[in-house]
């Protein structure tokens, strides 16, 4: 089992960065597929990106590349979500999850492990 906590949200200004961080129990992180998937008021938890349990591949929501990088540091137990340029379309609250078959799976049904999530709020 694995537990996940998130840390890092906040209030931020339009244009602004914030990052994200999800650190992980356990001895077995590097064996996990890790995403990053968040969810505004009234709407469904959507993706936003995905890492493989190297970190070699990621996998971003179209309307966040060029603006979002995901990393992870096994060492560490952590995952990141480094968010640049920040529009009032991204508030939501921000969750972490665990894959354990290793794929990078868009749908939130497909992890087996999540965080308590973290909010984000850009101001206009």
């Amino acid at each position: 089992q694995v537990q996940l906590v998130e840390s890092g949200g906040g209030l931020v200004q339009a244009g602004g960065s914030l990052r994200l961080s999800c650190a992980a129990s356990g001895r077995t992180f590097s064996s996990y597929a890790m995403g990053w998937f968040r969810q505004a008021p009234g709407k469904e938890r959507d993706f936003v990106a995905a890492i493989s349990r190297s970190g070699g591949s990621t996998y971003y929501k179209d309307s966040v590349k060029g603006r979002f990088t995901i990393s992870r540091d096994n060492a560490k137990n952590t995952v990141y979500l480094q968010m640049n340029s920040l529009v009032p379309e991204d508030t939501a609250v921000y969750y972490c999850a665990a894959e354990r078959t290793g794929v990078l799976y868009m749908k939130a049904a497909a992890y087996d492990y999540w965080g308590q999530g973290t909010q984000v709020t850009v101001s206009s």
